[in-house]
């Protein structure tokens, strides 16, 4: 199955919005603050549509994004050989990041960090308190060289593992050739073993949103990140009654009945609107929805120009494609249903809805 299925069958992945904002426009913001001025986007799907959205973001910005595109799937690292020729232009180190990663994106020190040390290439680690599940990083006793990455440790060696963000020299490019290649498990082991790789310790949260559980408690780390900032993105408890325990972000043009209670964790889009009653917890509802009377959503993704009708429980990672409708009344537990859609029988087991 796709990654976050449905919402990409609609829409390339990078652009799905991530707390009311494109995932990889979080990404950029944060690249042109630390200097970069050249973007390459590894693209297979649709380009065409990635193209006409981010032509307002070269100009916002003043950076050029060049699209390099797949005709067949190159891996991890295959990409930067096919990009040699921007990536190569000359001798400063290039951003590489997964555009499935939200965390603070901390590029500009990630950059001194690698400038300071001098090799090839350094990667952001993260700690986790489950690190049999992840490639485990492991670096020289006392130092930031990696010694070796040890795949799913069934014995304690650490517990920082790859987030998913590196950076590189240019001479990295030497090491990759222009076919299917796997940067973790071909190119940084090389790169190690010359104690050419260095770990950048991430602070504060991390999380890999690809898939639809992920994507709600990267949602819940951000909320909760912005509170601890006192951002204005979040809506403020005191002026708007209906929000019930924070972390709360709502885009200006959404409409929400005052009777509704939102929170905690939750973000809606742009022209959504909520009806009377309406009960929202640790739920992302995207542009151009409608939840409709007393309608109960919590741990689920409404997708855009979906209807939740009255009276409907919607819960356990449910998520709506685009255009989704689900009839008053129903039950829906864990579905997962394709864009166009209309419910009209409660969905009492996890399932996909095609």
């Amino acid at each position: 199955m796709m990654v976050r299925l449905p919402l990409t069958l609609s829409w390339p992945k990078p652009l799905v919005e991530f707390c009311n904002k494109a995932m990889i426009l979080h990404q950029i913001e944060a690249l042109v603050k630390a200097g970069v001025k050249d973007i390459v986007l590894a693209v297979n799907y649709r380009p065409e549509v990635m193209v006409s959205v981010l032509k307002k973001t070269e100009e916002e910005f003043g950076i050029t994004i060049h699209f390099s595109v797949e005709t067949e799937p190159l891996g991890t690292a295959g990409p930067l050989a096919l990009a040699r020729e921007i990536l190569g232009k000359d001798d400063s180190p290039f951003f590489v990041l997964n555009s499935d990663v939200t965390c603070v994106y901390p590029f500009e020190a990630f950059r001194d960090f690698h400038l300071a040390h001098g090799a090839e290439g350094s990667i952001m680690v993260t700690k986790v308190a489950e690190p049999s599940a992840y490639g485990v990083v492991v670096t020289k006793p006392g130092s930031t060289v990696i010694d070796r990455f040890v795949e799913k440790p069934v014995e304690f060696v650490g517990n920082r593992i790859n987030a998913g963000i590196y950076i590189f020299n240019p001479s990295v490019l030497d090491r990759i050739q222009l076919q299917p290649t796997s940067i973790e498990k071909e190119v940084f082991p090389a790169i190690a073993a010359d104690q050419q790789l260095h770990s950048f310790d991430l602070q504060g949260f991390w999380m890999d949103v690809g898939q639809p559980k992920d994507f709600l408690s990267g949602t819940c780390l951000y909320l909760s990140h912005l509170t601890s900032q006192h951002s204005p993105l979040l809506t403020d408890p005191a002026k708007n009654k209906w929000v019930y325990g924070g972390n709360v972000m709502v885009d200006p043009t959404a409409e929400i009945d005052p009777t509704a209670v939102i929170g905690p964790n939750v973000v809606i889009g742009p022209d959504a609107k909520i009806g009377p009653g309406v009960r929202l917890q640790r739920c992302v509802i995207m542009s151009n929805a409608v939840v409709r009377d007393h309608a109960w959503i919590a741990n689920s993704i409404v997708g855009w120009n979906s209807n939740v009708g009255r009276w409907t429980r919607v819960e356990n990672i449910t998520v709506l494609g685009d255009d989704v409708t689900i009839k008053d009344e129903l039950y829906v537990n864990g579905a997962s249903v394709l864009p166009h859609k209309s419910i009209s029988t409660s969905i009492t087991e996890p399932r996909i809805v095609m």
